[in-house]
């Protein structure tokens, strides 16, 4: 078993996936990783919602320029804001940020590829409108999961350039 930083160095955002399905344990293991992540007073403020039906897939990609994808991946979850469970909206944000972490952690953990993406919420009250949701969920991220089909690489800045002080 890899040490958890060496799971954090090696996954990468994966935007080219097999056609082959995503078991149904593996999902509940994402989902379950996203539920244990912290947040403030412990609100647990994310709310998911998986669509891998393809047609409502289509309809997503229609809102992102990453439509391609959407369009590819096996599903996606799309990471609410449950806006009557907030208490402080930086705070809360920042809980769904180690939410979605911990599940593309625990997708890489697990054999599969995961992007986050993130320009699709200029068009989050669309997402809302496709999915029959109402403004209590406000859009935080749509998570692309697949069996990955391609590998990707990454480089990081120093340390040196990172820290203040």
């Amino acid at each position: 078993m890899k040490e958890i930083l060496g799971i954090i160095k090696s996954r990468r955002s994966i935007r080219k996936f097999t056609t082959q399905e995503i078991e149904k344990e593996k999902i509940e293991k994402i989902l379950e990783a996203g539920r244990w992540a912290p947040s403030g007073q412990n609100n647990q403020p994310w709310k998911f919602y998986i669509i891998k039906e393809r047609t409502k897939r289509v309809e997503l990609a229609k809102l992102t320029i990453d439509e391609r994808i959407i369009n590819d991946c096996s599903l996606c979850i799309c990471v609410f804001l449950d806006k009557e469970l907030m208490y402080d909206r930086t705070k809360d944000c920042q809980a769904i940020g180690a939410c979605i972490q911990n599940m593309l952690l625990e997708a890489y953990s697990l054999g599969l590829g995961s992007c986050w993406l993130g320009e699709i919420l200029k068009n989050k009250d669309k997402v809302n409108q496709l999915l029959g949701l109402t403004e209590r969920y406000e859009l935080m991220a749509v998570v692309a999961l697949g069996y990955p089909a391609q590998a990707a690489k990454s480089t990081r800045r120093p340390l040196k350039d990172l820290t203040l002080g």
